[in-house]
């Protein structure tokens, strides 16, 4: 993957997720995530080797600052991003709106056409990002996180899939 330009004093690198990311992405996964929906280290284990994934890592500095899975099905047009997050420490900066474009194109280049996705429906600011990089709500789904919170479903377009180079 490529550096995206980021406000900040130091640019994130994007690239794939490895191994020794684990303990980074673990705790993202217990800091942001509610326990019914958080991904354990076998499962992160297994989405940064599995072909049916796409799981990227947003770098600074050496340490990990972010990240977004994205999961495909075979025969779909439809890549599904399952979680995006950013440490505390690094939000405020773009890495979130870098971290999403990247997820897209690495859908496109899977041959998506569309890209879905859940968010809570009281987490205004993913709301804000998703809506203004073209996302569009198109359903709801009841008491979805922690048995309370309804989860809104957006969708984009990506476009035509990326011819490989």
């Amino acid at each position: 993957m490529t550096a995206l330009p980021i406000r900040s004093a130091e640019p994130a690198t994007l690239r794939r997720a490895r191994r020794t990311d684990l303990d980074a992405l673990a705790a993202f996964e217990r800091e942001f995530f509610t326990p019914d929906h958080v991904i354990s280290r076998r499962g992160l284990r297994h989405f940064i080797s599995s072909p049916k994934s796409t799981l990227i890592v947003a770098e600074v500095g050496g340490e990990v600052a972010g990240c977004a899975l994205v999961n495909y099905r075979q025969g779909s047009q439809r890549g599904r991003l399952y979680t995006i997050s950013v440490g505390r420490d690094f939000q405020r900066r773009g890495i979130a709106r870098a971290l999403l474009a990247a997820a897209e194109k690495a859908a496109r280049r899977r041959g998506c056409r569309f890209m879905r996705l859940e968010v809570r429906e009281d987490d205004a600011g993913a709301i804000a990002l998703y809506e203004s990089s073209g996302y569009a709500l198109f359903g709801r789904r009841r008491r979805y996180y922690d048995s309370r919170i309804d989860a809104l479903r957006f969708e984009k377009p990506l476009g035509r899939p990326a011819n490989p180079a």
